[in-house]
């Protein structure tokens, strides 16, 4: 072996080695204090591009837990308030049934349940505009499907769950039309005498003296109660029921013979009865009620709009052509995932009085807004309304519950479980094993001490050239 001073080869080995053992040992503590043994590209490329994703989908999935469960939240909020409304709908219809037992009622007692159910459904219309999670109203119809109209004639009542966003034209073919009587002599002076006129049941006294004008008021001081409105036109005296369609009905009959000296309705009873309307929504027949469309088929399907009564005929509604309904379906949108368009919808539709109960059939009423409970024709009339209300509201409670259970809850579980096995394998990847990372640390530890001696023997080697010189 060759003895030199210029180059010591031993010392540039023994540094090299001691180089390698301190990097490692720095690495070793640089995972074990930070917990990661990838901290950057260079420890491991492909787990970095693996781990960063996972990290990224794990950040989601909490955020999607969350807002699962703030969806439940506004669910639960609409839910209580529907609960609210049946409460008061189950009132109603016990008022109802208590006005259907016209035998022990006076016309005071009918009153009272009628001014009794009218509090309740402004209390329901209360409740449909002032429920909000946070800003946001959930019962007024703008949680679901909603409408505008471009003719004033026409009003948007309703959406269904299958009502397709669009503009579709509305056409009455058929004017929907209000039970109508007009006197069959035109009263041309006051009463001659006293007169009892029965209309629907109900009698009124019309005293002696009154003019056409007084015998119109007399009338319709009786409206509560007869579902009978009295007007004065040019052929005489004219009846006509409050509701459009065919279950609206009159009768009228008087003690007196008709003249120009009485109400001219005569002592032969007088029968009439209203007509649905009859018209298409986006060109396609829609099942007419009373006043009301509803649309059946085609994209427009479920759509209800009320059409209003002809401006110089108040018992008819209007004819033709009435503009288009536009429809924008505003259901509620969470972001149930991780990922996009990993959505859930729902529409909460309006519980206004006015679009509960609306064109059910066999009743004079064609919403939960119109019911009238002053006599037993109309509170039997008004149970059938109020059945198919809470009907409806029991339906929507129905599908917020399974909404919340088969969707919401459902999912959030399930992403639960995603979340605790995607953080596991983050973890296999990008996690520093501690118990081989401090076996690796003491090695290190020990190689750079071992090292750094060695390194400092042989930088002593090139000293025994000078036994050679002395």
């Amino acid at each position: 072996m060759s003895l030199t001073i210029t180059n010591n080869v031993g010392a540039l080995n023994a540094r090299n080695n001691l180089n390698r053992s301190s990097n490692a040992l720095n690495k070793s503590i640089e995972r074990l204090s930070t917990g990661f043994k990838v901290n950057r590209g260079a420890d491991g490329p492909a787990a970095l591009v693996i781990s960063e994703k996972q990290r990224a989908q794990i950040a989601g999935l909490r955020t999607a837990i969350d807002n699962t469960e703030k969806a439940v939240a506004v669910v639960q909020t609409a839910e209580g308030a529907l609960n609210e409304i049946n409460s008061i709908l189950i009132k109603v219809r016990s008022l109802a049934l208590d006005s259907a037992n016209s035998g022990v009622n006076d016309a005071d007692a009918f009153a009272a349940n009628q001014a009794e159910i009218d509090n309740a459904l402004d209390t329901i219309n209360r409740i449909a505009a002032n429920t909000q999670f946070g800003e946001k109203a959930l019962l007024d119809g703008s949680a679901g499907v909603t409408g505008s109209t471009s003719d004033t004639d026409v009003t948007f009542l309703k959406g269904g769950s299958n009502t397709s966003d669009g503009t579709y034209a509305v056409a009455i073919t058929t004017q929907g039309e209000r039970a109508n009587i007009t006197a069959g002599t035109s009263q041309t002076g006051n009463l001659a005498a006293d007169e009892v006129l029965s209309v629907n049941g109900v009698s009124i006294t019309l005293n002696s003296g009154l003019s056409r004008a007084g015998v119109v008021a007399r009338i319709n001081e009786f409206t509560d109660q007869t579902g009978v409105v009295a007007e004065d036109i040019s052929g005489g005296t004219r009846l006509r029921s409050i509701e459009f369609g065919s279950d609206a009905e009159i009768e009228v009959v008087s003690d007196t013979a008709a003249a120009g000296t009485s109400s001219g309705f005569g002592t032969t009873l007088n029968t009439d009865q209203g007509v649905n309307i009859i018209g298409t929504i986006d060109g396609v027949a829609a099942s007419g009620k009373g006043n009301t469309l509803t649309s059946v088929s085609g994209a427009s399907k479920g759509t209800v709009v009320r059409v209003g009564e002809h401006s110089s005929d108040a018992a008819l509604t209007e004819t033709g052509a009435q503009g288009n309904v536009s429809i924008q379906n505003n259901a509620l949108v969470f972001q149930i995932g991780a990922n996009q368009n990993q959505t859930a919808q729902i529409s909460i539709q309006s519980v206004n009085a006015d679009a509960l109960g609306v064109a059910v059939t066999g009743t004079k009423f064609n919403s939960l807004n119109e019911i009238d409970v002053t006599s037993f024709d109309n509170a039997q009339d008004a149970l059938k309304v109020i059945d198919s209300a809470i009907d409806e509201l029991s339906n929507m409670r129905g599908e917020l519950g399974a909404f919340q259970s088969n969707t919401l809850e459902s999912i959030a579980n399930n992403m639960r479980s995603t979340l605790e096995n995607t953080v596991n394998a983050e973890s296999v990847i990008r996690d520093t094993d501690f118990a081989e990372e401090i076996s690796k640390f003491t090695n290190n530890q020990i190689l750079v001490q071992a090292g750094t001696s060695v390194l400092s023997s042989a930088n002593q080697t090139s000293q025994s050239v000078l036994s050679l010189l002395q």
